[in-house]
């Protein structure tokens, strides 16, 4: 069986692999304040344009998360994000257990407006008995495959400035959602209309890792504290830097971004050639195709792939994720079993 789960499930990109091995014997100072994670951080700064930008390398998503939405928090403080936020559905309730409330909207594709967060702040407004909503968290792209425009995030960025709040984006798939088709975001773009962001190497080539970004240098101030805190400082921190350094220095980030998507694209083109409706419109490196029972059944004998969640009484949604290392001819294959359905 060949798998579509997730975009993390082999170790990491030869590249990296290689270049651990070269270091495998050096020894570099600990929690990183090595040679290797003070070239990455300089590097990530090149890239995204701000040179007072502080960088920082955490393990995974759910520490960079909950360390960056606590560290900028007051205890009475919340987080708003879509009611298909990682931080709300899939991270245990991370955020919760660091004492700050997650406050969410229904929104049709993932995505919230300025709109979705003026109604939160209209129904939180009666002081000192309801929790004050400071932190607006999006993630791109979005849990469901959908991505931002640089006018919806300006957007965003414009109307939190106006009403004093933290704008946070969560970057698990930023590789994704900035090589995808119809975007006009790039690293630049995040640097200057967030607050902060972080960069996702675990789904994208990486063993692990996020590159935590706070655009605003007085913002992270005293952020090393917090990550050492909420378990999201390694010790061994060089691994970390050395896999971004990897991943940045001739831009192969990008190129394993857009194989994983090109791969999705074929795969979704498929269940729309034969009729199988999509859950979202999706042009990253998620697909949600709507099954019947039987379909499910005869594509789940030969491939790996993600129940979502239910649609009527015949049909549930599935996820197919592509990843960097999705072999093609693979996907030519699955393209063929699908058009038999």
């Amino acid at each position: 069986m060949y798998g579509f789960i997730n975009d993390y499930s082999v170790i990491a990109h030869p590249n990296i692999m290689k270049r651990m091995s070269e270091i495998n014997l050096d020894q570099h100072i600990g929690y990183g304040f090595d040679e290797i994670c003070k070239s990455a951080r300089h590097l990530l700064r090149i890239k995204i344009g701000n040179p007072w930008a502080r960088v920082f390398f955490v393990v995974g998503g759910t520490q960079a998360n909950m360390s960056v939405i606590s560290s900028l928090l007051k205890s009475a403080e919340a987080a708003v994000c879509a009611n298909t936020g990682h931080i709300f559905v899939h991270e245990t309730g991370a955020i919760e257990a660091t004492g700050h409330r997650v406050i969410t909207i229904e929104t049709p594709d993932g995505k919230l407006t300025p709109a979705h967060v003026e109604k939160v702040l209209m129904q939180y407004m009666e002081r000192p008995h309801v929790v004050k909503p400071k932190l607006v968290y999006i993630s791109n792209s979005t849990e469901i495959g959908t991505f931002y425009t640089r006018a919806e995030l300006k957007a965003l960025h414009d109307y939190c400035k106006a009403h004093n709040l933290y704008f946070f984006c969560d970057g698990a798939r930023m590789g994704s959602a900035l090589m995808a088709e119809g975007s006009d975001l790039t690293l630049h773009d995040f640097a200057e209309l967030t607050d902060v962001f972080y960069i996702g190497g675990t789904k994208n080539g990486a063993l692990m890792g996020e590159a935590v970004i706070f655009n605003d240098h007085k913002l992270g101030e005293d952020y090393d504290m917090v990550m050492k805190q909420r378990g999201a400082l390694l010790a061994k921190g060089w691994i970390l830097g050395l896999q971004f350094y990897e991943l940045f220095k001739d831009d192969l980030y990008f190129d394993l971004a857009r194989h994983a998507n090109v791969m999705a694209k074929k795969i979704a083109a498929a269940f729309k050639e034969n009729g199988i409706q999509m859950l979202t419109d999706s042009h990253t490196n998620q697909v949600f195709p709507i099954l019947t029972h039987a379909q499910k059944e005869t594509l789940s004998q030969k491939w790996g792939f993600e129940y979502w969640g239910p649609v009527d009484e015949e049909k549930d949604a599935y996820r197919f994720v592509a990843a960097w290392n999705t072999i093609e001819e693979k996907v030519d294959e699955l393209v063929k079993d699908i058009a038999n359905l």
